[in-house]
C-alpha cells in the first residue's frame, strides 16, 4: 500500500488559536504572511467566502521575471478557531489540493498541523510545497507576534 502523496507542516505560532485561524481568513493580513517575505499578494486581489461551500482567490507574484500565481478554491470546512480545510488551485479545470489546518492551544501559543494532499504533484514538488509552507508560516509567525491579541 502506498502513502497518499501530500505534504505536512507541524509547527507551533506565538499566536492564540483564534488569531492564527483569523490569519488564514482574513483578506489584509492573508496578504502579509502568504507565501512568505518574498513574496506579494495584493490585498486586492484577495476575495473570501468564508463559510463551507464558500470560495476564495488570491494572486502571488513571486518578482518581476516570474509568472503570477492566480490561486483558487473552495471552503470545504470552517470551525473557528479549530479547524480549516479548503482547496486550492492555479490551473485550469477542476483538479484541486486540500489543504487541511487543524489548530490547538499550547503552552506559548498555537500547535499548527498543516496538510496539503491531492496527488496532483510529483513527491519532489510536495517537498518544495512543504518547504515553502515553513517559509510563509514562518512569516506568519513574525505578523501575528507584531499583533496585540486579546486575552482569553
Amino acid at each position: 500500500m502506498t502513502e497518499a502523496a501530500g505534504s505536512a507542516v507541524n509547527r507551533v505560532i506565538t499566536a492564540p488559536p483564534e488569531a492564527v485561524f483569523d490569519a488564514w481568513v482574513t483578506p489584509a493580513t492573508l496578504s502579509r504572511w502568504w507565501g512568505g517575505r518574498e513574496i506579494e499578494v495584493p490585498l486586492d486581489s484577495i476575495a473570501m467566502d468564508v463559510r463551507p461551500g464558500g470560495t476564495w482567490k488570491a494572486t502571488m507574484i513571486l518578482g518581476e521575471d516570474m509568472p503570477a500565481f492566480h490561486w483558487r478554491g473552495e471552503f470545504l470546512e470552517v470551525d473557528r478557531p479549530r479547524r480549516l480545510v479548503l482547496t486550492m488551485t492555479d490551473e485550469p479545470g477542476e483538479d484541486r489540493e486540500l489543504l487541511s489546518v487543524a489548530l490547538t492551544a499550547v503552552d506559548g501559543g498555537t500547535e499548527l498541523r498543516f496538510t496539503q494532499t491531492g496527488g496532483h504533484l510529483s513527491p519532489e514538488q510536495y517537498e518544495g510545497t512543504a518547504a515553502g509552507w515553513q517559509l510563509a508560516f514562518d512569516e506568519m509567525d513574525t505578523v501575528l507576534a507584531a499583533s496585540p491579541h486579546p486575552g482569553p
